[in-house]
């Protein structure tokens, strides 16, 4: 039976103008129902068309594992099968929990085709990884064998035995040499690789329920700046709108590379779901993706040798490869997409100065699938890019527990709507997991957490995150208008701003910065650099402090509570002028801050830190 239900010309707007190309509904396109039905398009289209490029590593990047878009099908079904045959049905969760390699694709896509995929960084701590395991409901985790990442196997046999799982399936390393080792048993449950159980399964082999558009596809754990994790639930027309409008923006030619994790949104919808829409090969990094420092060795030559037209990257990615000599034609590269994080201007300018190329800057969250705003190549950049077609942006002021609009131009809280608004947030009840939208959506509007407008031409602009303002005597101060002055200093390669308490004016702001490698700066003269370039006085930071490395989230987002921690600690004790034993501070609740004093009594910490923000407590008596 065909899948196909439109012609490309039905399918793919020939204009990128959005008026044009919204004349016509999303529904008359024609989208494949789920990203199983996608794969399954891509086969019947182009059945012999390269769809992946493996790298098994860094070292061996001219020997890649490759695929035919009929052959990732065909592995897809077989684990499907597997899956299903280990009791996964359309509402249930596969927990995956791997650095990326070839079986990780097939079995990302087969948990999408027979239940929910909920790929989980192996990164997280133990019992953070198992709360995600258990809020899922997932009995069954796929995890990077014993041959692939000793650790990462160590964990997930800890998760199984923790949250009672039916089965735990590892994955091989990309072109894995010899036999599969034996792997030890767990009671009550199947151990296995997943290629062993694979290859006696059946390929094209239909799901006993096949996916439809409102069926749940993802649970992505989030990455926003406060740290704190939760489940989003995405359905599969979810993923499947998102990655056609991203598909818009693509390259209609040459190959994708991809190398962020598949726990991460971008990696699923920008490097896999999209390029298979498209009809385009990805080429795959090793299992350290961007973390390895022998890719950057070779980089520009993979760019040549695979003729790569797209890739994505977090803004440090781009900082590296501005440094490496050119030593290979990348004349194919056209559009490297960076999201993340914000991108400096200096990154900007000296991707360009090394290769002519200019950053394709792109918008987006979990909850909003991935992407609402992009870049377009060619034309001219304006803050984050262009909205996504079928997608509305705009800023709102809340007013009397409602969601006002406001003119193009004006500062807000921006608001996202469309068919890529997520299903909800996975809250756990005593019946099991259920998705509820929460206070986040509104009518259908998402709520971002990110200050910024939109201009006239559709263009989204950022100003900095609602809930890291700083007040500074009531006067609110957006940090990123610290963070970009001293983003304008060529030593620096990040920066963080954050309000310090301060007893006369609530909160003064101070910054924290990473440098080049070799810099020269000092605290003083990047404190009288930020001074000379924020826009106003109130923003000038009181500190600048040099640190080897911003703290971030579990998926590499800047986390500011942790550098409110600190602040607060040091505050502490300068307030308390060495009276006491010990001054620890940690993140309660909510990202609240509470500092913890030994060695002075309840009145004089009353007296002493009575008039700051944060908490406190008396931990006791000296040690």
């Amino acid at each position: 039976m065909s899948v196909v239900t439109s012609s490309p010309e039905q399918l793919w707007p020939a204009t990128r103008d959005l008026a044009e190309i919204e004349r016509v509904p999303l529904e008359r396109r024609g989208l494949p129902a789920s990203s199983y039905h996608a794969l399954l398009r891509a086969a019947e289209l182009w059945p012999q068309r390269p769809a992946l490029h493996c790298l098994p590593d860094a070292e061996r990047w001219e020997q890649p594992v490759s695929l035919t878009f009929a052959d990732l099908a065909a592995d897809v079904q077989r684990a499907a099968s597997v899956f299903a045959g280990v009791g996964i049905g359309r509402r249930d969760a596969v927990a995956i929990v791997s650095v990326n390699c070839r079986e990780m694709i097939t079995a990302m896509l087969a948990a999408e085709a027979v239940g929910v995929a909920a790929p989980i960084n192996p990164a997280l701590a133990g019992e953070h990884a198992a709360g995600l395991v258990r809020l899922s409901g997932a009995k069954v985790i796929v995890a990077a064998g014993p041959e692939l990442d000793e650790g990462i196997w160590s964990l997930a046999r800890r998760l199984a035995a923790e949250t009672r799982a039916t089965a735990l399936l590892a994955l091989r390393p990309t072109a894995p040499v010899g036999p599969p080792p034996q792997l030890e048993p767990l009671a009550g449950m199947t151990v296995a690789h997943l290629e062993t159980l694979a290859r006696d399964a059946p390929a094209n082999t239909e799901p006993a329920q096949a996916p439809r558009a409102g069926d749940l596809a993802s649970y992505l754990h989030t990455g926003g700046t406060t740290g704190a994790p939760k489940l989003a639930a995405r359905t599969h027309g979810n993923e499947v709108a998102n990655a056609w409008m991203i598909g818009t923006r693509l390259e209609t030619e040459g190959a994708m590379f991809a190398a962020l994790p598949l726990f991460h949104t971008n990696a699923l919808i920008v490097t896999l779901l999209a390029p298979l829409l498209r009809g385009r090969p990805v080429v795959w990094a090793g299992p350290l993706g961007y973390r390895d420092p022998a890719l950057f060795k070779v980089f520009w030559r993979i760019v040549e040798r695979y003729r790569i037209a797209a890739m994505s990257a977090v803004p440090t990615v781009y900082a590296t490869l501005a440094t490496l000599p050119l030593d290979a034609d990348i004349s194919s590269l056209r559009m490297p997409i960076v999201g993340a994080a914000p991108l400096p201007r200096a990154v900007i300018d000296a991707f360009l100065d090394r290769t002519g190329i200019e950053l394709c800057e792109g918008y987006g969250l979990t909850e909003g699938t991935c992407a609402s705003a992009c870049h377009i190549p060619g034309l001219a950049r304006a803050g984050v890019g262009v909205r996504l077609p079928y997608q509305q942006v705009r800023a709102a002021r809340m007013e009397s527990e409602r969601w006002h609009p406001l003119p193009n131009g004006e500062v807000g809280t921006l608001l996202i709507k469309g068919p890529n608004v997520f299903a909800g947030y996975l809250v756990a009840t005593p019946e099991g997991p259920v998705v509820e939208p929460g206070e986040n959506v509104r009518d259908g509007w998402l709520k971002t957490g990110d200050l910024g407008w939109v201009d006239g031409d559709g263009n989204v602009r950022l100003s900095g995150r609602a809930k890291d303002l700083i007040i500074r005597g009531g006067h609110n101060i957006d940090p990123a208008v610290i963070e970009d002055a001293l983003l304008e200093h060529s030593e620096v390669t990040a920066a963080a701003a954050v309000g310090r308490p301060d007893a006369h004016a609530g909160e003064v702001p101070v910054a924290y910065v990473t440098l080049t490698a070799g810099a020269s700066a000092t605290e003083t003269q990047l404190r009288a650099w930020a001074t000379a370039h924020v826009p106003e006085p109130a923003a000038a930071p009181k500190r600048v402090e040099i640190i080897d490395a911003i703290p971030v989230t579990a998926v590499g987002k800047p986390f500011k509570p942790e550098l409110r921690r600190r602040v607060a600690e040091d505050v502490a004790r300068e307030a308390l002028a060495g009276r006491a034993s010990s001054v620890t501070a940690r993140l309660g609740d909510g990202q609240a801050i509470v500092v913890s004093v030994r060695g002075v009594d309840d009145p004089a910490l009353q007296a002493a830190l009575g008039a700051f923000s944060f908490g406190w407590e008396n931990a006791g008596p000296a040690d």
